[in-house]
């Protein structure tokens, strides 16, 4: 399956390697396939160590840290000579192993052209925890997230469509009637199956067919996040916590304001209780974090109200399935307060795909935009979402008379337009915002 993250493999290629590179993603959504794919094309020899299946690799971290005997240590343990030169080694799940993240400093500062790519699961939680020195400066760190829609579409096949749509989205003007609703039955399949590579497999497989889809690809991946919390996690009390929080989003996203309430966890839930559990999972990339700024201005960041955010999952085929939502309910169309959550959830995974950070505004009568961007060019760009063709909106008109923004984003199913300073992109488009 064709990712857009090989295009920051080949960036990293191209820049020289001089740093390792640490690739920092959750588990099931693609990162050994993607790298490997990378390493076999690109280079004459290939070494590939997991450090969690591989103790006797591991443990020649543990021994040292200097790279030259790391390297001597590693040609003993394979019975031949490496070849610097020509060589990218991948180290995988490289989690378990604080030493083998130190030992990169020291990769990074050789005369040798070291080329090492490594990844792993809960990287994010392990750096936030590290014990040791992390070597910064001395890695490029990107991270990787499920499929977006646009590698979706190239998956399925419409390569044709994608284009159309970047050219539609690019020039403002309508797709045809055909394709704007093979785009949006598209769109509908992928909030029913998410962007994991298993579950986008299975669906190509079954020739595109929903209702052959193995939904037990999801579960499983679900599963599996909530065994790394109880694998990873030391505390058996921060376990429950964390999982806790994890399950309560379908819920948090239901209510009217989708801010996140402690205590919708529980009756006595608490800031310092939670706190530490919502932290673990936005760096371990199982939910993405999207701020209330206090005021339109840049940088968004500085002025985030820290006390009033909202979390989603990390793919929207998650979300479906933890919420138990039924195929036909959304592939047919049927109005279902939830479907707004669904969708918002499904432009936060977009937007984060793109390196974007999350944030939102809201008034003190109560009005609310989803989102909202900066850019360089076009300044704070206030971005609306619905999840029908029903556009009518007195937060997006009130924030336009207040702030006066260069123009608006609202996302629906309607066709592409620009009418009253609202660009009108329809969802599935929503890979194409730059």
């Amino acid at each position: 399956m064709q990712r857009l993250f090989e295009n920051k493999l080949l960036y990293w290629k191209k820049s020289g390697m001089n740093k390792p590179l640490m690739v920092v993603g959750t588990r099931q959504i693609g990162k050994t396939y993607i790298i490997e794919k990378f390493a076999k094309e690109n280079f004459e020899e290939y070494l590939y160590f997991n450090l969690e299946k591989n103790i006797d690799v591991r443990k020649i971290f543990e021994k040292s840290i200097d790279d030259t005997k790391i390297i001597e240590e590693l040609e003993l343990y394979l019975g031949k000579k490496i070849n610097i030169e020509k060589t990218i080694f991948f180290f995988d799940e490289v989690q378990v192993s604080e030493n083998f993240i130190v030992s990169l400093k020291y990769f990074n500062e050789s005369e040798k052209p070291y080329k090492i790519v490594c990844a792993g699961s809960l990287l994010g939680v392990k750096i936030n925890r590290f014990k040791s020195s992390f070597p910064v400066g001395k890695i490029r760190m990107e991270y990787m997230y499920p499929m977006n829609f646009e590698e979706f579409l190239i998956a399925t096949g419409k390569e044709m469509l994608r284009d159309k749509i970047k050219e539609c989205y690019e020039t403002m003007s309508p797709m045809s009637d055909f394709a704007h609703e093979q785009a949006i039955t598209l769109y509908k399949q992928y909030l029913c199956i998410g962007g994991m590579p298993e579950a986008v497999n299975n669906f190509v497989e079954n020739d595109l067919d929903i209702l052959k889809f193995d939904s037990h690809i999801i579960s499983d991946i679900k599963d599996m996040y909530i065994a790394d919390m109880q694998k990873y996690v030391k505390s058996s009390l921060e376990t429950v916590k964390i999982e806790k929080v994890y399950k309560s989003i379908p819920s948090q996203l239901a209510k009217d304001k989708k801010n996140f309430q402690y205590n919708f966890i529980e009756e006595t839930g608490r800031k310092r209780k939670y706190e530490s559990s919502i932290d673990w999972l936005v760096a371990s990339k199982m939910i993405l974090i999207n701020y209330n700024s206090k005021r339109m201005e840049i940088p968004l960041k500085v002025y985030i109200d820290e006390n009033n955010f909202k979390l989603y999952l990390s793919d929207v085929g998650i979300l479906t399935n933890m919420s138990e939502i039924k195929f036909p309910d959304i592939m047919l169309d049927k109005t279902f307060i939830y479907k707004g959550a669904i969708t918002e959830n499904y432009i936060a995974q977009e937007l984060a795909f793109k390196g974007e950070s999350l944030y939102y505004w809201t008034s003190k009568r109560n009005a609310e935009i989803d989102f909202v961007l900066y850019s360089e060019q076009d300044g704070i760009i206030p971005i609306e979402v619905k999840s029908g063709n029903n556009v009518r909106s007195i937060s997006l008109n009130m924030y336009m008379q207040e702030y006066k923004p260069k123009y608006a984003i609202r996302f629906s199913t309607r066709n592409f337009g620009f009418e009253n300073n609202i660009k009108s992109i329809p969802l599935y488009a929503a890979f194409c915002v730059k």
